[in-house]
């Protein structure tokens, strides 16, 4: 009777991990968006875990579960928010896990998975293809039939990847090399210059803006070259890898150069000088920021804060102190991002282009949207239109929610908010006075800020089914 029992039971923990494992993998294989979530809710428990350990803070103490759940959000989303001084309250061990996670975080959930995959197996199958393609494209992020006249061909994946994790070694030992010396010029040892830099060189290029030293960038405000370096690293990380892709095999051909990469590379361009110009007119004589410093100096600092309000998250100045115009300037910067499939956060620059290019078209009586002799068809257009109102919904509920909650400034509640879902890491101080209740918020703000427009972009083109009839027109008044 007993081993009938226990071969009985046996036999249904068996059929029910059976049931399980069959439910995980087609959870994970049905969608590679939905397969991103689990992979980024993962790692956001591990790193959790990880960073729960006494051994990762500097005094040995258990650090609080907001408190750790938050940096582990941050550090995987390549925000760079914080709950707690990231100079002094993390030990080297502390400090090594995060530097680890936003290189995860920056290379992207997929990209790391197919990544691995093309490592252990030497080639990449069609559904590791179509899994890394959900990172390269959020359009092709559903299991439906792929468009090879998008940004990167499916057959080019496996180049792709390459370049990938080449280009992300490369520019993090040229940055951290870089950085070195005015490190050690800074007053810093010579041994503590040796991992400063590379870390640095992390934060940078993977936008997430998280600094180890003590006063953040205190000690190189006034060195340009250190600053200049940073701008870099972080421009390189937010056009994207496609454009990165790209400009490797035809940097000398801008003809030739995918649309995707003309848009990427103008609307940033567009932006950061226009950044810089409004920073410098509605900044120039505030005595918060740089309004006594020389000519020279405001007009660079200007250029260096609309660098990194467009995802960078370095800051020289305490964003606190930005007259509320310039903060809204800097929420609307924030709230654009950087390009897709990069390291950046936001809406991203492709998608204001579109929108752009949407109204001008309207305006001008065009059937379709054109440029640089292409024509945008009218699928982009809806997922645009539908990733700046998901994000503008995020970004409206979090706010009101934390505003209810701290009863803050509704300024400063609004630009931790956007610097949250954008993943920039700015914030007017309110973020590290936050209760827990308002910290667990502003944490789902960020993953959905990371995976969210991603997720919604996918479900919408993969909503787009054929039909077989029409239904009667009737038009309803807009405006």
């Amino acid at each position: 009777m007993a081993t009938s029992r226990s071969t009985a039971l046996a036999g249904a923990f068996k059929d029910a991990g059976r049931e399980l494992g069959q439910f995980f993998r087609d959870f994970t294989t049905s969608s590679p968006a939905r397969f991103a979530i689990l992979v980024f809710v993962s790692l956001i428990l591990i790193f959790t875990a990880l960073l729960s350990l006494p051994i990762a803070s500097d005094d040995r103490s258990r650090t609080p579960l907001s408190d750790a759940l938050f940096t582990a959000v941050s550090t995987i989303c390549v925000t760079g928010l914080s709950t707690v001084d990231m100079a002094t309250h993390w030990s080297a061990f502390g400090h090594a896990v995060i530097f680890i996670g936003v290189n995860i975080g920056g290379l992207g959930a997929l990209t790391l998975a197919s990544l691995l995959g093309l490592v252990i197996s030497k080639r990449l199958g069609l559904r590791a293809k179509l899994i890394a393609a959900g990172d390269t494209n959020p359009l092709r992020s559903h299991g439906g039939v792929v468009n090879e006249g998008q940004a990167v061909r499916l057959g080019e994946i496996g180049q792709l990847l390459r370049v990938v994790a080449l280009s992300t070694l490369v520019i993090e030992v040229v940055v951290a090399v870089l950085l070195y010396f005015p490190i050690v010029w800074a007053g810093y040892s010579w041994l503590d210059a040796a991992w400063i830099a590379p870390y640095y060189a992390a934060m940078s290029f993977t936008n997430t803006g998280f600094t180890p030293t003590v006063g953040g960038l205190e000690s190189f405000h006034t060195d340009y070259f250190f600053l200049t370096v940073l701008m870099i690293s972080v421009f390189l990380g937010s056009i994207g890898f496609p454009v990165i892709y790209a400009l490797s095999r035809q940097l000398t051909q801008p003809h030739r150069w995918p649309l995707h990469t003309k848009l990427t590379l103008i609307t940033t361009v567009i932006l950061f000088v226009a950044g810089a110009a409004v920073f410098l007119v509605l900044e120039y004589g505030n005595p918060g920021t740089w309004g006594e410093s020389d000519a020279w100096d405001t007009t660079f600092q200007a250029f260096f804060l609309s660098a990194m309000t467009r995802s960078g998250g370095f800051s020289v100045i305490d964003p606190g102190e930005l007259y509320e115009s310039s903060m809204l300037a800097a929420s609307m910067l924030m709230f654009v991002g950087g390009g897709s499939a990069s390291t950046a956060g936001g809406i991203k620059v492709t998608t204001l282009a579109v929108l752009a290019l949407s109204v001008w078209s309207e305006a001008k009586g065009r059937r379709s949207v054109e440029v640089f002799g292409r024509r945008i068809p009218s699928d982009v257009q809806r997922v645009a239109v539908a990733v700046l109102a998901w994000g503008a919904t995020i970004v409206a509920l979090s706010t009101i929610i934390i505003a209810q909650i701290t009863k803050a400034p509704l300024a400063e509640v609004l630009f931790d908010v956007i610097s949250a879902f954008a993943t920039v890491g700015l914030s007017t101080g309110l973020t590290a006075e936050l209760p827990d209740s308002a910290v667990y918020v502003l944490a789902v703000t960020v993953f959905m800020g990371r995976v969210g427009t991603v997720t919604l972009a996918a479900a919408v083109a993969a909503t787009s089914k054929s039909q077989q009839y029409a239904l009667p027109v009737e038009r309803p008044i807009v405006g």
